[in-house]
């Protein structure tokens, strides 16, 4: 009898320390194409978020109600495809013990696999990537309280700059090239919108679509080229972006690519070589070691990864910088439950500090008519970038400032 009371005894114990071990740990879910074209983009996210919450474990975790909560990792590789991001968004909101996620980089990834999350309410950061509907579904069917949250430049923001950048160039004549995808249709959409606002000031000559894994585009060039088109403004992800810029170099058509923040993509820069110089893009963030504030972020990535040049800088300081918002908002709500993380999202009460900026309430209370409620960046945080030998640099170096990041609201 004193045996089995023994043994009982030790079962009981070990069931307890289970427990409470089990207690002692915050769940985050980061989910990304980690495979496939728009991999540099998902792997430098996760990796530079997991940076984050490494220095963040190092230092005993996240004080949660006074107790210290080491954060575990659920990584799930998306590949960029809508219905395997569907299903990984089915099975992280099924768990029921995870706290928020981190990611998704493909706007139709998070148009069919978000809604579980919002089912759960499951706290949900996207970044660095995903268009205009990835935020616009919900404002369109008035969910009223909304865990969704976006941590990257959208592409009113992106679009606007573009078609601003074209006029300051002196172009009257653009064409405008984009993937077939949700996202590169957004973004024709939000370029066609922005182009509408300058009255008349730009013609759109021709309008030309291009699929995942097509490597010619002589076709959709000629026609731009015969149109007359200055300047190309494109929509789209780095192979196919590179096809373009070569194919563009091949015909001799020689006028530049100004598109989303995805022409910093190191398979675009890589696999264009020389043809994708000049080409112009958004950046929220320069691998730059002369910007102070990127300084220990950059080296502290190239360390961790034995890397000398990040995949996509973008992508990894704001996979970097979600994490440590993630992570107050955790410690602020005193509580790993999501709707508590959620509210505490909307109302940070201290400046974080990260490799982009100093956050200042970068968001508030969800407001269906104003997606902007539930976006971090607006466009003050927002600089032109410029491909250059195989790197991204400013396009207009007096706007360093913009990176060295005053407190951001």
């Amino acid at each position: 009898m004193k045996a089995s009371r023994s043994i009982l005894a030790v079962l009981l114990a070990t069931s307890f320390s289970t427990v409470a071990m089990a207690a002692d740990v915050v769940k985050i879910a980061i989910t990304g194409p980690f495979s496939g074209g728009s991999a540099p983009m998902g792997v430098s996210m996760r990796d530079g978020a997991k940076l984050a919450i490494s220095q963040i474990n190092q230092n005993g975790g996240i004080n949660v109600a006074g107790r210290k909560m080491k954060i575990e990792l659920i990584e799930r590789d998306d590949e960029g495809k809508n219905d395997r991001g569907a299903l990984v968004a089915q099975e992280i909101s099924s768990m029921g013990d995870i706290s928020a996620v981190i990611g998704t980089v493909n706007t139709g990834v998070a148009v069919m696999g978000d809604k579980y999350y919002v089912e759960k309410g499951i706290v949900k950061i996207i970044t660095p990537a995903a268009g205009s509907a990835s935020m616009t579904q919900w404002s369109k069917a008035g969910v009223k309280d909304l865990p969704i949250f976006r941590f990257a430049s959208h592409d009113g923001i992106q679009a606007q700059m573009v078609v601003e950048k074209a006029l300051k160039l002196g172009f009257t004549n653009v064409a405008i090239l984009h993937d077939a995808t949700n996202y590169g249709v957004s973004g024709r959409d939000d370029l066609i919108e922005q182009i509408s606002r300058q009255g008349g000031k730009l013609k759109v000559v021709s309008v030309e679509k291009f699929a995942i894994g097509d490597k010619d585009m002589t076709g959709q060039l000629i026609k731009a080229k015969s149109a007359g088109a200055q300047a190309i403004l494109i929509w789209g992800i780095g192979p196919e972006l590179a096809a373009v810029a070569s194919g563009k170099e091949k015909l001799g058509f020689k006028v530049p690519m100004i598109g989303g923040w995805t022409l910093s993509m190191s398979n675009f820069i890589d696999t264009a070589g020389a043809s994708g110089n000049g080409a112009l893009m958004p950046q929220t963030f320069i691998e730059d070691e002369s910007i102070a504030r990127a300084k220990p972020f950059i080296q502290a990535y190239h360390k961790a990864y034995a890397v000398s040049r990040i995949p996509s800088p973008v992508s990894a300081a704001q996979g970097y910088d979600a994490a440590l918002l993630l992570a107050e908002a955790i410690h602020e709500a005193g509580s790993t439950t999501p709707s508590k993380i959620k509210l505490s999202l909307e109302n940070l009460k201290v400046t974080v500090k990260g490799a982009i900026a100093d956050w200042k309430k970068p968001w508030s209370k969800w407001n269906p008519s104003n997606v902007e409620t539930h976006e971090a960046f607006r466009r003050a945080t927002t600089v032109m970038g410029k491909v250059q030998n195989g790197r991204v640099v400013l396009a207009n170096p007096s706007e360093k400032f913009v990176l060295e990041g005053t407190a951001v609201k």
